[in-house]
């Protein structure tokens, strides 16, 4: 099992460039960060973190194939490679929906699943080739060609999925893994590795060889009702944007979540974690003393298959960004890291 932080890029930068070096040290598989306008630009921010690290991996988590052109991805991928030596790697999706709407793009007429299939074939296609002609449904290209070349044989490119199968599918046949956020059971991850593993074999890959990854809303230090309180001020904001079946594999009636995505809308965020139970924010997050998330690894989502665990850890700095909450005996992304390593890494070795 791989261990990675995935990161939401709104710290000072140079509080963010020190937990990438400090998550490097203590030997995490690779940082990711969402690609999207909301937060820094996390391209700029991991040119600067390869030059002080010397092992753990980077890139998008995703990166939206919809505001951001595939050959760009490709090119920026392809130069954040070479400036790591060979350590870079892309995440696909169509993006964040709540996102596309303020760019006034209606995400129900973009044919979101073929558009992501098309652009990882042109991302895998430019990396590989470093020039590309293709005349598909959503990009056409005609003898396009870039210098900007990695170092690495094989860049990884994987999809981003949540709804499915269809998605999960896609990610087994057309790309290197499959990161799937915001799961917390066994239902769920049953039933993402199942059709992940049938898109892989339908292309003749061994789907134990690819990386099959839990983006999961984390929390952990000494005091568990902190940890877990901590992630339940997130788990609204996360939650909105999970699928009607997403949430019922994740034992959680989507009715129930109407009143908070509701809240959420109207920018009434006190009362969208009012409405936000505690038994709602244990069960769609990772939250507690290191013993009990190594629990509820071992329980709900190892046994499936998953051998990537990536973790958005929450402290009280996104807690007050983002819902306008004080919560200070929250441990800080820093300590988090180091108890992951100390507490949570052995137990899956």
């Amino acid at each position: 099992m791989k261990f990675s932080y995935v990161m939401l890029p709104d710290y000072p930068l140079r509080e963010s460039l020190a937990s990438i070096r400090l998550a490097d040290e203590l030997g995490f598989h690779a940082c990711y960060a969402a690609d999207e306008t909301w937060h820094k630009d996390l391209w700029l921010l991991f040119a600067a973190a390869a030059q002080q690290t010397s092992r753990i991996r980077f890139g998008p988590s995703v990166s939206s194939v919809v505001l951001r052109e595939p050959t760009l991805i490709a090119q920026a991928a392809a130069t954040l490679d070479e400036l790591s030596d060979g350590r870079a790697e892309v995440v696909l999706s169509s993006g964040n929906f709540g996102l596309l709407a303020q760019y006034n793009i209606d995400w129900t007429v973009t044919r979101p699943l073929s558009r992501v299939k098309e652009a990882a074939h042109v991302v895998r296609t430019l990396l590989d080739e470093g020039t590309i002609t293709y005349d598909g449904e959503f990009f056409k290209y005609s003898g396009l060609f870039t210098f900007a070349r990695p170092v690495q044989e094989r860049v990884p490119v994987k999809l981003g999925a949540m709804r499915g199968p269809r998605s999960f599918r896609a990610a087994g046949e057309h790309s290197d893994g499959v990161h799937h956020a915001l799961s917390y059971t066994r239902e769920a991850y049953d039933y993402l590795v199942q059709h992940f593993r049938a898109g892989a074999e339908k292309a003749g890959k061994d789907p134990a060889s690819m990386d099959i990854g839990a983006w999961v809303v984390f929390a952990t230090g000494p005091d568990s009702a902190v940890a877990k309180e901590a992630a339940r001020s997130m788990v609204g904001l996360y939650a909105s944007s999970m699928p009607a079946e997403q949430l019922e594999r994740n034992g959680v009636d989507p009715s129930a979540m109407k009143p908070i995505v509701d809240a959420l809308g109207a920018g009434d965020l006190a009362r969208a974690i009012e409405l936000t139970t505690p038994e709602l924010g244990e069960r769609l997050s990772i939250a507690g003393t290191p013993e009990e998330c190594v629990a509820k690894i071992r329980r709900e989502i190892e046994p499936s298959g998953v051998n990537h665990m990536i973790l958005a850890i929450t402290d009280a700095t996104l807690v007050k960004q983002f819902m306008g909450r004080e919560l200070p005996e929250v441990a800080t992304v820093d300590t988090q890291l180091r108890l992951i390593h100390d507490q949570i890494m052995p137990a899956f070795t």
